[in-house]
């Protein structure tokens, strides 16, 4: 099936109450599934650290996991958050990963943390990471390692020493820089790259950075000309107020989170409906529910197809966010699935 425009997934394995990390990684891979058949292209996993409602902690665990159990979809990160990893392990994983699935795995590197500040300390004093001020040298040093000719070190004898993130490598993963600001837009434009906006967490200064990426934009060789994705919060079902009430889940999680408040397994959509009104996360809903899509099969392609167009984007990367009922299976994510259907079906050229 041929989508236009191109469509894909974002997935952060959302658990909910009376679910396990098992039972939401079983829901994400058979949701992978779904959109392997449906005609998505990619399908991505993002990096999160110690939040109760999110299990994508270790992309290269899930895309491998994924890449076994689909045919066609790339599948990659959304990404890893590289100040978290030094840049020669995060080339040998993704080498490892192109050579399990050959011309299917994408690599989308983002520069914040993926968490809390404790968090981030912890990453920083227990293992290898990278110095985020160093980030676009050890971007440029990935791009390197992942080439079928490696990197050359000079050590201080003044000897050149090879290095291969894998000893014989055919292909290489296809290379995305994630951000929502200018500086990974300009970045991006600097080294040749294709750019992703997270306006699924923020949609401020999205034209700003999509102009400034396009405008300053250097040629590369894999890159010839300027590849941009937009990722977008979607909720799609068969009416605009089941729509609506499978988004609240989420929508409430997030005020949470942009309240500063103690993070917690994402409700149910029954737990949701349920809970008494608070006026200081409906005033936070009320900023951030324009940014999303969450309306009928209709209104929501015409919706994603109107911001394609406006923005000028070469794909739209959907986070389906949809909630799931008390009483549906553990380990399926049935609204989730649904909203991949009911868009796939309605942008189907």
């Amino acid at each position: 099936m041929l989508l236009t425009p191109r469509l894909s997934v974002l997935d952060l394995v959302p658990v909910r109450s009376g679910q396990t990390s098992a039972d939401a990684v079983a829901a994400s891979v058979a949701l992978a599934q779904v959109a392997d058949r449906l005609g998505f292209t990619r399908y991505w996993f993002a990096e999160h650290h110690n939040m109760p409602a999110v299990a994508s902690t270790t992309p290269p665990v899930l895309i491998a996991a994924t890449a076994a159990r689909t045919e066609r979809i790339r599948v990659g990160s959304g990404g890893v958050m590289l100040p978290n990893h030094a840049p020669l392990v995060v080339a040998e994983q993704f080498a490892a990963l192109e050579a399990l699935a050959p011309g299917r795995i994408d690599l989308g590197i983002g520069r914040a943390p993926g968490s809390d500040p404790v968090i981030t300390q912890l990453l920083r004093i227990s293992g290898p990471t990278a110095d985020v001020d160093r980030f676009p040298d050890h971007v440029a040093d990935i791009l390197s390692l992942l080439s079928p000719d490696g990197a050359t070190l000079r050590l201080t004898s003044g000897r050149e020493y090879p290095i291969q993130a894998t000893p014989a490598a055919t292909a290489v993963p296809e290379l995305w820089l994630l951000g929502s600001s200018d500086y990974s837009a300009r970045l991006a434009a600097e080294l040749g790259l294709p750019y992703v906006f997270a306006n699924h967490f923020s949609g401020e200064g999205l034209e700003r950075a999509l102009e400034l990426y396009r405008s300053e934009y250097r040629p590369s060789e894999r890159h010839p000309s300027p590849q941009t994705i937009l990722t977008l919060n979607a909720v799609v079902a068969d009416t605009a107020d089941e729509a609506e009430q499978l988004a609240l889940p989420q929508l409430r999680s997030m005020a949470r989170l942009r309240l500063n408040r103690p993070m917690r397994p994402l409700e149910t959509v029954d737990e949701a409906l349920a809970a008494p009104r608070d006026s200081d996360a409906d005033e936070v809903i009320a900023r951030m529910r324009p940014r999303w899509v969450v309306a009928d099969a209709e209104a929501a392609a015409s919706a994603v197809r109107t911001l394609a167009e406006r923005h000028g984007v070469d794909e739209v990367m959907i986070a389906p966010v949809a909630g799931s009922r008390a009483d549906e299976p553990a380990d399926a994510a049935s609204g989730r699935a649904r909203t991949l259907e009911l868009l796939a079906a309605g942008l189907a050229a």
